[in-house]
């Protein structure tokens, strides 16, 4: 592989790990990352019927998929 090609895509990761970086403190800035109760909530709620009920939904929506 030529110099070029390996500087290009040296130059295009970086760019893109620079923007993913860019993204992610945007996001804690404001404030995406900041509700800590929904999952304690989600998981209060949850009981065996509850997931099994959603178990045979996801296959049967996957059946339909197949089709």
């Amino acid at each position: 592989m030529s110099s070029w090609v390996v500087m290009l895509m040296l130059g295009v990761s970086l760019c893109m790990g620079f923007l993913g970086l860019i993204a992610f403190l945007w996001g804690l800035r404001s404030g995406q990352f900041d509700d800590k109760e929904k999952m304690m909530r989600g998981v209060l709620f949850d009981n065996v019927s509850d997931l099994n009920n959603m178990a045979k939904q996801d296959k049967k929506d996957k059946k339909h998929e197949n089709l």
